[in-house]
């Protein structure tokens, strides 16, 4: 039914959806009819003591910066892209724009589970530094050397041709990895930028930047929605994701199958997600608004379904496994397990944004589900699961590719 009505499967790639079917399967669980998890709601009030907990250590003002990429390139204080920024003495805003575009795609892009035991030594100041913050450091290092340029005059751009050429080998030592610092799914991070160039060639852009310019260009009243700049993300990178689903001509991307969702829909057992995309438009806003450009509606997107934010339901009991065997067995992301978990992520995390807001006397326009994740819920769900596993790893062991978490 769902390839004879492409309007209802486009309406997949547009975070309204996502919301509602992941609110969909919360309320499934309530019910006690999910597949793999209950859902105890009595325990969301000592999971928001917790994420308060954590706001305030973090952020004791409640200046709240969004959740995005640019976060992380701040080590100890040292701000790495404004530093990076200073530098390059860009000529104009747009310059920067789709510098900063540039560097956001592909950092992001690069943003899938490191693994446990890799770290990225700092040049600067010979730390160690693991997981998101290290792959971020790294894909900035990277980049400032000029290897997604293809122009070594200029270094501080991602050209689609370069990214078209880069090899696992490249890509490899510029994350330092090695049989001695193994870090997941380098072949897959490396295909993933290959398609993107052959992405952008094919839909005749050069850079990944060129998006700054599309965006600048559709604020005709000096604003731009987030919803438009998702469903921008989503056509321009939808070609890039590996063995997903494609329906009535549409690639449907962070999207997949669960029994219960939807039934006598056109689009009937599908839940989206867009996890990657969403991250990755969370951190393209910043550069607008540096540009002078406001971005309205933010809150239209949905917390991201990843493992930290999971991580955090599952590690304070506001979901629970039905069977706890799952927790030895390694899970496929297209596994009904999975797409459970990463369903009910999204909608507790409007649940638990709700309880903060109240506890803080803010409002949504105070405080957006973008600084509830940041302050928050993923830095919540980290600290909780160095307090529950040695490795500080996600509660659940999940088999990816490096494309999803």
């Amino acid at each position: 039914m769902a390839d004879r009505n492409p309007e209802a499967v486009r309406a997949l790639l547009k975070p309204a959806t996502v919301r509602a079917r992941a609110h969909e399967m919360l309320q499934l669980g309530l019910a006690g009819r999910l597949l793999h998890f209950n859902v105890h709601p009595e325990r969301l009030e000592a999971c928001a003591d917790d994420v308060l907990e954590t706001i305030r250590a973090n952020y004791p003002t409640l200046e709240i910066p969004f959740h995005a990429r640019w976060r992380h390139f701040v080590l100890a204080g040292d701000d790495r892209w404004a530093r990076l920024d200073a530098e390059a003495c860009f000529t104009d805003a747009g310059g920067r724009g789709r510098a900063a575009y540039d560097l956001a795609i592909v950092s992001v892009l690069l943003d899938a589970g490191a693994g446990p035991d890799w770290r990225y030594r700092d040049p600067q100041t010979g730390r160690e530094i693991g997981r998101s913050e290290g792959l971020a450091l790294a894909s900035l290092d990277m980049f400032a050397a000029g290897l997604f340029s293809a122009d070594p005059a200029d270094p501080y751009r991602a050209d689609a041709s370069a990214l078209r050429r880069l090899d696992g080998v490249g890509l490899a030592a510029g994350f330092q990895a090695g049989p001695g610092n193994p870090l997941l799914a380098v072949e897959g991070r490396a295909a993933l930028l290959n398609r993107l160039g052959e992405e952008l060639e094919r839909q005749g852009m050069a850079r990944p930047g060129d998006l700054f310019d599309r965006f600048a260009g559709a604020a005709e009243t000096g604003t731009v929605r987030a919803g438009y700049m998702l469903g921008e993300v989503l056509t321009t990178l939808g070609g890039i994701w590996p063995s997903r689903l494609t329906i009535a001509g549409v690639p449907l991307g962070d999207t997949w199958r669960h029994p219960l969702i939807a039934p006598g829909e056109p689009t009937a057992g599908l839940v989206p997600f867009h996890k990657l995309s969403q991250w990755l438009t969370y951190s393209l806003i910043e550069p607008l608004q540096w540009a002078g450009i406001s971005v309205a509606d933010i809150d239209g997107l949905t917390g991201l379904p990843e493992y930290r934010n999971g991580g955090l339901f599952l590690d304070s009991g506001v979901i629970a496994l039905k069977d706890e065997a799952d927790r030895a067995r390694a899970h496929e992301v297209s596994s009904p397990l999975v797409v459970e978990w990463r369903a009910l992520t999204v909608a507790l995390l409007d649940e638990i944004a709700t309880l903060i807001r109240s506890r803080l006397g803010r409002t949504r326009e105070e405080l957006p589900l973008a600084k509830v994740l940041e302050g928050g819920t993923w830095a919540a769900g980290r600290r909780i699961a160095r307090e529950k596993r040695v490795d500080g790893g996600p509660p659940l062991a999940i088999v990816s590719d490096g494309t999803v978490f």
